[in-house]
């Protein structure tokens, strides 16, 4: 199966680096400097940062869904990211941590949850994609639960 990776659309995130410190922190975001790689993945790119780079970490609602499932949480964006990642390769992201995956139908009700290296995950992530009731996934680091990127089926 055809996988496809998708990162978030940098355009609603750009306004956010030009707002001085003060007025970010009033919207509950934090400008950070990347000090280490890997350890600020960026959800735009699907990349780390490198050190010395700026990010923003921001509260993103990833599931919208009008469910019991519906979630946001932490993310980090890079000030440089201009193009989301959309791909059907591994993001580089994935591929040192490990991964909590779920499973969603199309009226956003969780169908199936796990954990996977992400070096190993796309037999994973295709099981899971050819569930008929599965409609997308969403992928999160393990360790701080973060939401890292949507993977659909490919095209």
């Amino acid at each position: 199966m055809q996988l496809r990776y998708r990162g978030l659309d940098a355009a609603p995130f750009q306004p956010f680096f030009a707002m001085d410190d003060a007025t970010l922190k009033a919207g509950g975001i934090v400008r950070v400097t990347c000090d280490a790689s890997p350890g600020f993945p960026c959800r735009i790119t699907l990349e780390d940062a490198e050190p010395g780079e700026t990010l923003l970490l921001l509260t993103f609602e990833h599931q919208k869904a009008d469910t019991p499932y519906r979630a946001g949480g932490p993310i980090f964006v890079r000030e440089c990211a201009r193009r989301a990642y959309d791909s059907n390769v591994l993001p580089p992201v994935f591929k040192s941590r490990t991964l909590s995956v779920r499973a969603y139908d199309e009226a956003g009700m969780m169908v199936e949850a796990a954990l996977v290296d992400g070096a190993e995950a796309e037999p994973l992530f295709a099981r899971m994609l050819a569930r008929p009731q599965a409609s997308y996934l969403h992928v999160h680091n393990a360790g701080r639960g973060c939401y890292a990127a949507r993977v659909e089926r490919g095209q």
